[in-house]
């Protein structure tokens, strides 16, 4: 199972290629053309039984806007993003793969999902993701697909990876988040804590919680635990059905071609 980080991509697509891309009627393109051809690469090189793209709830706040007002507040999207955005699931679809967009969960949650019900199956999942946060779902069956340079360039994350990179294991990433602080999406952590303090604390306590009844941090105790809970994955996230698939490439084709896209439905068109 492949499992797609769709807002990640969409807009690592959107800020790599020229804004200049249009489709018909001189309608924004840059995001579409790269977003799909990410997704085309990832298939080619993986060779999933299926893939799954989980995007945010962009128009219902998420239980983490409702408990901390503050998270990802300033973040502002050019309308050519949000147009481009509101396609992609139906170009995920047109491809012959899932989408998954449920109001009140992000694409995190649903990459989540997805590990929780794979890693009980006793499957192999590939997370595919430019967030860290998503570190957390590292494990021996669990592999986190960072791209580095579009997707030509893949680094693969396992627990021992997380571990190089944070000194902790993929489980304590959310403490650690929570600790370290996280500025994308302004969470600010415990006073005065970095990253090596926070790992450090994780290596001595364990858990942000064994950490918080040794009577550490006493004075941001509840900002901390709430923290911890908006960087943790909500895995209850609804997923649809994910069965084996096979690529319709023709259908994509066609759709690309009613939007305006010739040389990608033709690129298409030639797998079909």
């Amino acid at each position: 199972m492949l499992a797609v980080d769709g807002d990640s991509f969409a807009h690592r697509a959107y800020h790599a290629l020229p804004k200049q891309i249009r489709r018909a009627e001189g309608r924004p393109a840059n995001m579409i053309v790269g977003f799909t051809n990410m997704l085309v690469g990832l298939w080619d090189q993986e060779h999933p039984r299926s893939v799954l793209v989980g995007f945010d709830s962009l128009d219902t706040p998420t239980y983490r806007h409702e408990a901390f007002p503050a998270y990802q507040s300033g973040r502002v999207f050019e309308d050519d993003l949000l147009e481009q955005l509101d396609l992609l699931p139906e170009l995920v679809e047109s491809l012959g793969f899932v989408s998954a967009k449920a109001p009140g969960y992000e694409a995190d949650d649903f990459m989540g999902a997805v590990v929780a019900a794979e890693e009980k199956a006793k499957r192999p999942v590939l997370v595919a993701t430019s967030d860290r946060d998503l570190f957390q779902l590292a494990s021996e069956r669990t592999t986190i697909l960072q791209p580095t340079r579009g997707v030509s360039e893949i680094s693969r994350i396992g627990p021992a990876e997380v571990r190089e990179r944070y000194g902790v294991e993929p489980k304590q990433v959310p403490d650690f988040i929570a600790l370290r602080g996280d500025p994308s999406d302004r969470l600010p952590g415990a006073k005065g804590v970095g990253p090596k303090t926070a790992a450090s604390v994780l290596a001595e306590h364990g858990t942000l919680e064994s950490a918080l009844e040794a009577g550490r941090f006493a004075a941001q105790a509840e900002e901390l635990r709430l923290y911890r809970r908006i960087a943790t994955v909500d895995a209850s996230a609804p997923l649809p059905p994910l069965g084996d698939q096979t690529p319709t490439w023709a259908e994509a084709s066609a759709l690309v071609e009613r939007w305006g896209l010739r040389n990608l439905s033709g690129r298409l068109a030639e797998r079909a």
